[in-house]
């Protein structure tokens, strides 16, 4: 199949597959004598398999690991099991600093209980008057 219908087939853009294909994710197809690009069904379910990982916000190296656990399935599958625990981790830390965040804003929102006018509005006084922080590094993978 081109491009295109890899696309359609996986409910992506020519862009994506292009993308994996230069970051190593999918094998590069054979060519056509015509140099197109001819995919085949391993392709595609390769491809779905990469964007359900996106999808649960592992990295690309993540993916990596998974694609090379597939590529010798007879190993055995502590390794995945390991790896997927340490993404739950990741998520449980990123869920953590999401909550703090949320109590910054309800704080924040609880200041302007009553609309009034913009230079007498407790969340705009209050976003002034806050110390700026230092970005801080995320715990998680993801930065």
């Amino acid at each position: 199949m081109k491009i295109g219908e890899l696309a359609r087939a996986a409910n992506c853009g020519t862009e994506t597959i292009r993308f994996y294909e230069k970051e190593g994710l999918l094998p590069e197809p054979l060519r056509t004598e015509a140099n197109y690009r001819s995919y085949e069904q391993q392709h595609l379910e390769r491809l779905r398999f990469i964007r359900n990982c996106r999808s649960l916000d592992m990295t690309h190296d993540e993916i990596r690991s998974l694609l090379a656990y597939i590529d010798r399935p007879h190993d055995n599958c502590g390794p995945v099991n390991a790896l997927l625990d340490e993404h739950i981790n990741h998520v449980n830390v990123r869920l953590a600093e999401l909550k703090r965040l949320r109590d910054q804003l309800s704080t924040l929102r609880r200041r302007c209980a009553n609309p009034q006018a913009v230079e007498d509005c407790g969340i705009i006084l209050g976003l002034v008057a806050m110390p700026t922080r230092e970005k801080m590094p995320s715990d998680t993978h993801l930065g």
